[in-house]
């Protein structure tokens, strides 16, 4: 009848309608697993050619920022690797990122440091940015220090001033975003303490004993690459910001997503305020000229933190 042959249509294109949805999904699931294997497998080819340079598993990875690769010169018995080298890893082009890895020993522990780091403003995917920090929790560190070049949105903040990193505001994609990589952590990662409490506290200590002032704050990323406003650094002081720059916080997400302790400080190379003179302007190079100047105390000081740990 009419009406049979109507409901057979329509049974058919439900059938077609559901079996259409099982592919798309089917489609969807298989491409993620593509684009997550994909990660893995840059990870693991990365860290793989590094591996052949590393005698003893690295206790601290280091992140040196702009102006401040000078540690780096510290390394005892130093290998040198340049990210050029390296399969999968992009090439830093911020001024004061000599674009090396370091493997060598720090007061007498294996470290793995890097002089320069990958930005999300070079036009680098997340991915990219923090590939860095997923390969030397490949290689084994059980702990992460990063440095900055930051602005100090904090009125009692100067140029020169090393500010211990308590806390962080992020204005930068999450790097987390995506299907996660469950090798590495948990898809809902806590971040109660980005850093680390207790190396916050040995640091004060070690700085107290050698008489060297720090600051404690909270850095806050943006995407850059322009600076800030006078308004947006206003903006950034209300919400409870100290220090600004463009980088670290997807490094330290990274890490805390494989449970990696972190340890953070800020170079404050520029005063972030909101009343400059008519005629003030932000200069790149002038940040890095700062840097490098306080870069001797942080090298002193990162130094001694890294003797301590075990």
């Amino acid at each position: 009848s009419r009406y049979e042959t109507s409901l057979a249509q329509i049974r058919r294109f439900i059938n077609f309608a559901t079996e259409e949805k099982r592919e798309q999904k089917n489609s969807k699931t298989t491409k993620h697993k593509r684009v997550m294997d994909n990660r893995i497998q840059c990870i693991n080819e990365a860290a793989a050619y590094l591996g052949q340079f590393v005698k003893e598993s690295p206790l601290a990875g280091i992140v040196l920022g702009s102006g401040l690769g000078k540690l780096a010169d510290k390394i005892e018995e130093p290998t040198v690797i340049p990210y050029k080298s390296i399969p999968n890893f992009a090439v830093s082009t911020a001024v004061g990122h000599k674009g090396n890895f370091i493997v060598g020993k720090l007061a007498g522990k294996p470290v793995i440091a890097m002089q320069g780091r990958f930005h999300y403003y070079e036009g680098y995917t997340m991915d990219k940015v923090t590939l860095p920090i997923r390969v030397m929790a490949k290689l084994g560190i059980k702990y992460l220090f990063v440095s900055n070049a930051a602005g100090g949105v904090n009125f009692s903040y100067k140029m020169g001033d090393l500010m211990i990193i308590k806390d962080h505001i992020n204005l930068l994609p999450n790097p987390l975003i995506g299907p996660n990589m469950e090798e590495f952590g948990t898809r809902f990662p806590d971040m109660t303490r980005p850093y680390d409490p207790s190396l916050i506290a040995a640091m004060e200590q070690i700085a107290a004993e050698r008489g060297i002032a720090l600051q404690k704050g909270v850095y806050l990323a943006s995407s850059g690459p322009s600076y800030e406003t006078p308004a947006e650094y206003k903006f950034f002081r209300t919400i409870g910001a100290d220090a600004v720059g463009m980088s670290t916080i997807p490094e330290v997400i990274v890490a805390r997503h494989s449970q990696i302790p972190v340890f953070g400080v800020s170079v404050i190379t520029n005063e972030a305020h909101d009343d400059y003179a008519p005629d003030y302007e932000n200069d790149g190079d002038d940040v890095v000229a700062v840097a490098d100047k306080a870069a001797d105390t942080l090298t002193e000081l990162f130094t001694a933190l890294i003797a301590t740990l075990k």
